[in-house]
């Protein structure tokens, strides 16, 4: 674990350095991370835009000279010779990669051991739960996770920090683990969207410069709230929190609409469901069949009920995926962007579940760009807050939009 550290600058090397001490000091609880190195020895790219950023990786996307184990608990510890193409992009821009985080297995259903760094008897949410964790308690300034279901928007909700799924397809995914073809997607956790959106423009090739928010400030946006009741039952908390940020936009002048999508709704989850059920269980067969010993028994009857599912089931959902995205593209074509639950309430008690990622999974299934807004606290004093998103394609305008408005609707700050 231990390497040398040649940062270009004393700040640069500062930042770095209180990351491994904040890990070394607070993993032992929080159990975040899988490997961590104990001192870094790479040179931060000069002048890059993220130059002496430390960051964090969840352990199914590989670091160079670190460990890639999948969260699977027999699974012997692949050490990786190349950066995943994200972390090397994020290298070239200047931030520096400081150990790889927990996972559930495979980015699934069986949690790993890391705890909330809140109140740590509760769930921080998943699969990315090391990711989210561990920038929620200040170990690192950013860490990468992916989303299938929920499991960017969800733990970043539970932990509350800012986390972001982009559009379906908008960052490489080579040197990431991908077993739902067409859903899996790279994401990312920091504390300010500010940092986020400086993330976005490395990954994503967008023209974002520093500050880039208050052009989106120059007009009132244009908002659809969608509460989805029909996916469930709100706490009062993560209620409040999504009736206060439409009052406080519509203080700004936001104009509100709220369009009638119930129905469509309840199509897209039964369709995320086989969807991800049916790749799920395609793509981790060959690990399954080959190494069953790594695979938890939770996880083979995941596999087992996957393949009972047709191709022709599969290809039906996949067509009712494709008319419902175009029908929502078509209605909600004059919107800026769209606020609903990130999260039925605050974390639940317990570390043998992840929680629910019911408000996720459609905006995972439409591959629309998505961003959580830490915004309250709930009775437990845990975080609260809410989802925007963005229809395909306009993440710099949702990040933009993000950038200028959270302080506005975040309660949590003194006005």
């Amino acid at each position: 674990m231990s390497q040398t550290s040649h940062p270009d600058s004393p700040i640069e090397q500062d930042r770095v350095g209180q990351a491994l001490r904040a890990i070394a000091q607070r993993d032992g609880e929080l159990q975040a991370f899988v490997w961590h190195a104990e001192a870094v020895e790479a040179t931060p790219a000069a002048g890059g835009r993220l130059a002496g950023m430390p960051f964090a990786v969840k352990d199914i996307i590989d670091v160079a000279g670190m460990p890639t184990r999948y969260g699977a608990r027999e699974m012997a510890p692949d050490l990786k010779l190349f950066d995943a193409s994200s972390v090397a992009q994020l290298r070239e821009a200047g931030a520096v990669p400081v150990g790889k985080t927990v996972t559930a297995e495979f980015a699934h259903v069986v949690p790993g051991a890391t705890r909330n760094p809140h109140l740590p008897t509760h769930t921080p949410g998943g699969s990315s739960s090391g990711s989210a964790a561990a920038v929620a308690a200040g170990m690192v300034d950013m860490a990468l996770g992916t989303q299938t279901g929920g499991s960017v928007i969800r733990p970043a909700a539970f932990c509350g920090v800012v986390g972001y799924k982009p559009s379906f397809g908008r960052v490489h995914r080579g040197g990431m683990q991908v077993l739902c073809d067409t859903l899996d997607t790279l994401g990312w956790f920091t504390r300010s969207v500010d940092d986020a959106l400086a993330v976005a423009a490395v990954l994503m090739s967008l023209d974002l410069a520093p500050g880039s928010g208050t052009a989106a400030a120059r007009r009132a946006p244009k908002v659809a709230v969608l509460p989805c009741s029909r996916l469930g039952t709100l706490s009062a908390a993560a209620e409040n929190a999504l009736a206060q940020c439409v009052e406080r936009l519509q203080a700004q002048g936001a104009a509100v609409i709220r369009p009638d999508l119930d129905d469509d709704v309840d199509t897209l989850v039964a369709a995320h469901a086989t969807v991800m059920r049916y790749e799920f269980a395609r793509g981790l067969l060959p690990i399954a069949r080959t190494r069953p010993q790594s695979v938890h028994a939770t996880t083979h009857d995941t596999v087992r009920k996957g393949l009972e599912i047709g191709h022709g089931d599969y290809l039906e959902q996949q067509h009712l995926r494709a008319q419902v995205a175009a029908r929502w593209a078509a209605r909600l074509a004059d919107v800026d962007f769209i606020v609903t639950p990130s999260a039925p309430g605050e974390a639940p008690a317990g570390l043998d579940n992840t929680g629910s990622s019911i408000y996720n999974r459609i905006w995972s299934l439409l591959g629309w760009p998505c961003i959580h807004l830490p915004t309250a606290r709930g009775q437990l004093g845990l975080p609260v807050g809410v989802q925007w998103v963005g229809l395909p394609d306009t993440d710099a305008a949702l990040l933009q939009w993000a950038a200028a408005l959270h302080a506005s609707i975040d309660t949590r700050v003194a006005r």
